[in-house]
């Protein structure tokens, strides 16, 4: 069994398209899309869409809920591109999920609303914090967010990030998260961090011919040096 995780695709649909021929090369027998679709980038409307065609289950983002749920007026550009019918869609995801493989519980959620911003260096103790819902106690937490893939061991379980496919930080290629498993309780489940080239100046280029982008030269400095620029 092969599982995918991804998120933060932000409208950059060169790197969606390295992930799409990743996804067909690794097969992937689901695959979970854990938040922000849209935002940032000038192809909002082709990213959102394609999540909605190439994953399996959903999980809502920050950015989803804030332009879904019109949150922010300065988010207009990204109202009239994607249309009510996508905004909606957007706004009615969940916020959780979770998964259970062999003896190992999951927690699935993008990161904020559901949390703060939480990054590899975040306190343990708020890292810990995440793997009980209430009564509910779980072995891992996967997760985005902070566009920074990473995995890490807690107190009594793992914490997994799964990057970012479309704006990723530190880094400037498209990450995601896949988990191998055999099904067997015994069997090793295999965590990988996805790391796929793509063509950086080309996503710059289709960015830089949009005037009406909101912060159009961030969003292209973010995504050809991998430093947070807003």
């Amino acid at each position: 069994m092969k599982i995918l995780f991804l998120a933060d695709l932000h409208g950059n649909m060169p790197a969606t398209r390295a992930m799409e021929k990743a996804i067909t090369h690794l097969a992937p027998d689901t695959v979970y899309f854990l938040g922000d679709a849209v935002g940032k980038g000038p192809e909002s409307r082709a990213t959102c869409d394609w999540v909605r065609t190439h994953c399996d289950s959903f999980i809502g983002g920050n950015w989803d809920y804030g332009i879904g749920g019109k949150e922010f007026p300065a988010d207009g550009y990204y109202w009239n591109q994607l249309g009510e019918e996508r905004l909606q869609w957007l706004n009615s995801l969940p916020r959780e999920a979770e998964l259970t493989l062999g003896q190992l519980r999951f927690r699935l959620f993008h990161g904020r609303p559901v949390t703060g911003l939480m990054h590899v260096h975040t306190d343990n103790a708020e890292l810990n914090a995440t793997l009980r819902r209430g009564d509910d106690v779980f072995d891992g937490v996967i997760f985005a967010d902070s566009h920074r893939p990473f995995i890490r061991t807690l107190d009594h379980g793992y914490i997994l990030n799964t990057g970012s496919v479309g704006n990723s930080l530190g880094v400037p290629r498209a990450h995601a998260l896949l988990l191998s498993w055999d099904g067997g309780n015994e069997d090793p489940l295999l965590f990988t961090v996805l790391s796929l080239p793509y063509d950086n100046q080309e996503a710059a280029r289709i960015a830089a011919m949009d005037p009406e982008l909101p912060f159009r030269d961030a969003y292209i400095h973010e995504i050809t040096t991998g430093v947070y620029s807003r």
